[in-house]
């Protein structure tokens, strides 16, 4: 299987440890972007995995190629044009504490990119799969021509279309409501990631008060409520994904999902991640994992049991993305491996 995954390639600035940007005197960096974290994951899994990205044609554009080149992806069609790489820094949340993001993307090689600037048709020569995130149409009106050509290119040559929406309140600057872009975006998928975020900025769709009554530590109406929404709106979705996520802090989270296929919910195991050391890609992961379940033909029980269990161990490793096996999964599924030490 052949999946394509397009976004922007990211460097991290962070100070060390838990560190406030105030405090900083040196940044650690890492590599990533939604789009990316998800490629990676998939080529752990075992998949041929296409990135699709532009960067700019300088050593640092270069080095961050390199790093997801090592871990399998193919980046062929990233092309290297431009001198300024999209940065985001970032203050890691700890205990009671929040963490905090700040971005630095206008005007990157990526941010410039328009309609015409991949040849999608040929992209997705052979491909089964393309993935996307919301991340991407907020950041230019170039950036979302790009997303909206692709869909209609996979659309037509049958290529199953994902995509986790993913909306970011510290994007979607360029003068443009997400609701005139997003609704047209979202019509082209197969299977969502949604939460009530999303919904309301993207569709303006926001439940009355009885919706988020609370039946479980989850909030049951609330999600029914972002499914059955999107159902009704989107015929062509398939299945629509929550993530459902109690915070008992920034290092300690209640972890779980539900798939609804237009019929029923399927819900997934709660994970208990008691000490997360990067917070980051933890969606990503779960995605790319979901997708993997999903394109071996696991029922949909089996496979959103895997993606949780693979984007809970992401939470236990440092940068944007997993760097995990298969084997490695299914052995902490299967209680095989927790916490020991394997020799």
């Amino acid at each position: 299987m052949r999946i394509v995954t397009f976004g922007e390639l990211l460097m991290r600035l962070s100070p060390p440890g838990y560190g406030r940007f105030a405090q900083a005197e040196n940044y650690a960096v890492h590599y990533g972007g939604a789009e990316a974290n998800t490629a990676i994951t998939l080529a752990q899994l075992g998949h041929d995995v296409d990135f699709v990205s532009a960067i700019p044609d300088t050593d640092i554009g270069k080095g961050a190629l390199r790093e997801i080149k090592k871990w399998g992806v193919h980046t062929s069609h990233v092309l290297q044009k431009g001198q300024k790489m999209g940065l985001y820094f970032m203050e890691k949340g700890v205990s009671i504490r929040g963490g905090n993001v700040i971005y630095d993307r206008e005007g990157s090689s990526f941010y410039e990119i328009d309609a015409s600037t991949f040849s999608w048709d040929k992209i997705f020569q052979d491909a089964d799969w393309f993935h996307w995130t919301g991340i991407t149409p907020g950041l230019s009106a170039g950036a979302a021509a790009s997303c909206l050509r692709a869909i209609e290119a996979a659309k037509q040559r049958g290529v199953k279309v994902s995509c986790d929406l993913n909306y970011r309140s510290k994007l979607w600057n360029y003068g443009v409501d997400p609701q005139q872009v997003m609704p047209r975006l979202i019509a082209g998928c197969d299977i969502v990631l949604a939460n009530e975020l999303d919904v309301a900025q993207y569709l303006g769709v926001v439940p009355a008060k009885e919706d988020y009554e609370v039946h479980d530590r989850f909030g049951e109406r609330s999600y029914t409520f972002i499914s059955k929404a999107l159902a009704e709106r989107f015929p062509g979705v398939s299945k629509i994904v929550s993530t459902l996520r109690q915070t008992l802090s920034a290092t300690h989270n209640l972890w779980s999902a539900v798939i609804y296929d237009g019929t029923e919910f399927i819900h997934g195991p709660t994970f208990e991640i008691n000490n997360i050391v990067d917070r980051v890609g933890g969606g990503d992961s779960f995605i790319g994992a979901l997708i993997h379940g999903l394109l071996r033909s696991d029922a949909d029980d089996k496979a959103l049991e895997f993606a949780l269990a693979a984007s809970s161990l992401k939470l236990t490793i440092p940068g944007d993305y997993n760097i995990l096996s298969e084997k490695e999964i299914t052995s902490f599924l299967d209680k095989k491996n927790v916490g020991r030490l394997s020799r």
